[in-house]
């Protein structure tokens, strides 16, 4: 299977073609039982140690190689484990933000597709499939039928810390297990609804954009999420926070007629291909935004 991505305001496709294992994984019987044994406590547990540990530096001059990192980009530091790593912070200058009142900002360097928000929107997140009032409380999702779902696909060679989108207060984050329901076959062959990602949600009352869900998930079993901040006053660029080793992706919730997104990004998700957008850069603009 491959995955189509554009850069900004270009036309010309990028082929990605997906990790072959996926298909073994998720497509049969043994690969599902192999997940469930995994992503055990234990089997995650020991793999985070290891991540963590001096004995995992070694890898990181091989991904570097294998995903063309120009560590130019980052700080200059000794790194103590492969998470260190991971979580390495960008030169300031390298995310510029930008600051214009009512402009929306990506959180992070990711993969964007844009949805509308209806009763019965299902979103492909991380191989796993999740209907909409699946993501946060039901009651919470009747506020945005109509409105945006923004979806921010993390992959490992991206930047992986992000930031808020606005200035404004946030409420308490609340986290959401992952599970794995089976290891029998699934129902309906391209929709894997056996497996959904740990997460963790907040409400940011923005300044410009009104009440925004942000949900951040992390791979099942190894995604580690870290935000900074609990109940809190932030601004605009500041950082949020950041996922260790595993597949991430943020989803923000946009209410109706709060954001008007820039029309390359709308064009290319109504093509089903993804957008390529930085951590700080413009997306959109607030609704009825003075030029």
């Amino acid at each position: 299977m491959e995955t189509i991505v554009r850069n900004r305001n270009s036309k010309e496709n990028i082929i990605i073609e997906s990790n072959k294992a996926l298909n073994f994984f998720y497509g049969n019987f043994i690969g599902r039982l192999f997940i469930k044994i995994a992503i055990s406590k234990p089997i995650t547990n020991l793999i985070g140690k290891y991540m963590n540990s001096k004995s995992s530096i070694k890898k990181i001059d091989k991904f570097i190689k294998e995903n063309n990192i120009n560590m130019y980009d980052y700080e200059n530091k000794e790194y103590t484990s492969y998470n260190d790593f991971f979580t390495r912070k960008i030169k300031e200058v390298k995310r510029p933000i930008n600051a214009r009142k009512g402009i929306l900002i990506s959180p992070c360097d990711s993969k964007l597709l844009a949805y509308k928000i209806t009763k019965d929107l299902t979103l492909k997140i991380k191989e796993s499939y999740y209907s909409i009032d699946t993501l946060v409380d039901k009651k919470i999702m009747k506020e945005y039928t109509d409105g945006y779902a923004l979806v921010f696909r993390l992959s490992t060679d991206n930047y992986h810390r992000y930031c808020y989108i606005d200035s404004g207060t946030k409420s308490d984050n609340y986290y959401i297990k992952g599970t794995f329901h089976t290891v029998q076959p699934i129902s309906l062959k391209h929709y894997n609804f056996f497996k959904t990602n740990s997460r963790e949600y907040t409400i940011l009352n923005t300044n410009n954009f009104g009440k925004v869900i942000d949900i951040d998930i992390g791979a099942l079993g190894v995604g580690r999420i870290k935000n900074h901040h609990k109940e809190y006053s932030f601004f605009k660029g500041e950082e949020k926070g950041y996922f260790e080793f595993g597949g991430s992706t943020i989803v923000l919730l946009f209410k109706k007629d709060t954001i008007i997104l820039d029309d390359d990004i709308v064009n290319n998700s109504k093509e089903n291909i993804e957008t390529i957008v930085k951590y700080g850069e413009r997306i959109g603009i607030k609704n009825n935004l003075q030029k």
